[in-house]
């Protein structure tokens, strides 16, 4: 049984030695797979067990083994602010596609833009053939909020999911459903759109979203973010075709000069997040755990906090005040935790780019 008490927990979670850390499911060892990355942002996963990692300033390694391959071929990216190479995406054709999608900030006329692309992985592993951008947002001007997870749907089409590009309470880009700020975007595997909402941008998914860094499909196909909110309001949602989720109309959080934003925490015809959090964490990276190698821990959410150092474990199947019961697990490792993934070995993978590393965390 999970029973769990947040702030019981959370006064256990912390490095019980070097490489570990004591959780409600006891000790987990924390190992150190590559270091040296500069703003590590996404992990992926090739289907022989190969890692992926990129670094925001436009780099892309493959990791086999001990031995790490810079990847060429790759799009230019706008590398300023929170702009840069950011998600990977290895499709579940791999084997016979070798596709391998990115998303990244684009410098176009007016500023820069989320976009998304796909190349093929070279034989030789060395390089991207042939890539080619799919998907472009319209240009804004700053380097903020660029959302930019890329989930594939038990169809083979593909989710996108954008940030505000800061623009803020005042600008409601989030709430203009012919703009792609503020979005999920569902797209083909060519980039057409594979979704058409009358008096929506084609595309248009959802609305409402202030800033998600990431995105995940749970075991039955549904779609869930974790995004940004201002001081406090930082959410779970689940996604769903034609919804409204609400920013920034309504928010759990105040604005960073600790005025209100919007309406309020709730209005008719918009969505409430499945968890919140006050104070914000600035969650990055979400997983829906299997199980694999922690069967207490099958079916809970891990993102990271870019704030607070740990990653947080949300617990579906116990409420709390706040939607789920969290377990915070802090670490050494801990700092900053940008991506977070379960491996083909059922361990939990994480970024910390704190210290430039990709960490594996098991039994």
């Amino acid at each position: 049984m999970r029973h769990i008490l947040m702030a019981v927990v959370a006064g256990l979670a912390g490095p019980a030695e070097a490489g570990e850390v004591q959780t409600s499911a006891g000790v987990m060892g924390i190992s150190e797979v590559a270091a040296g990355f500069e703003e590590p942002w996404a992990i992926g996963f090739l289907p022989d067990g190969a890692v992926l990692v990129t670094e925001r300033a436009g780099r892309l390694s493959l990791l086999r083994g001990a031995v790490r391959q810079a990847l060429g071929g790759l799009p230019k990216v706008f590398a300023n602010g929170q702009g840069g190479l950011l998600d990977v995406m290895v499709p579940r054709d791999f084997a016979q596609s070798r596709e391998i999608w990115l998303s990244f900030a684009a410098p176009v006329p007016g500023g820069a833009a989320t976009a998304v692309g796909r190349g093929r992985l070279s034989a030789d592993e060395t390089r991207l053939d042939g890539f080619e951008t799919l998907f472009v947002g319209e240009g804004h001007r700053g380097g903020r909020h660029f959302g930019s997870r890329l989930v594939e749907a038990a169809d083979g089409t593909i989710f996108l999911t954008t940030g505000d590009r800061g623009t803020g309470p005042k600008g409601m880009a989030a709430q203009d459903p012919a703009l792609v700020a503020g979005k999920v975007i569902h797209l083909n595997r060519d980039g057409s759109p594979a979704t058409s909402i009358p008096g929506w941008k084609p595309g248009v998914y959802s609305l409402g979203h202030r800033n998600a860094q990431g995105a995940t499909l749970t075991p039955d196909g549904r779609l869930l973010t974790v995004e940004h909110g201002a001081r406090g309001g930082d959410e779970v949602n689940e996604v769903r075709k034609g919804r409204n989720y609400g920013w920034p109309v309504i928010t759990y959080g105040v604005n960073y000069n600790f005025l209100p934003i919007g309406e309020g925490a709730a209005k008719d015809g918009m969505e409430q997040p499945l968890h919140y959090w006050d104070p914000s964490i600035a969650p990055s990276g979400l997983l829906v755990y299997s199980g694999a190698l922690v069967p207490d821990w099958a079916g809970d959410l891990f993102t990271g906090s870019l704030n607070s150092g740990f990653l947080s474990r949300l617990d579906p199947d116990t409420p709390a005040a706040t939607g789920y019961a969290e377990e915070q697990i802090a670490a050494d490792e801990t700092g900053r935790v940008r991506d977070v993934a379960e491996g083909p070995d059922g361990a939990i993978w994480f970024l910390s780019v704190d210290d430039g590393a990709l960490y594996r965390m098991a039994p």
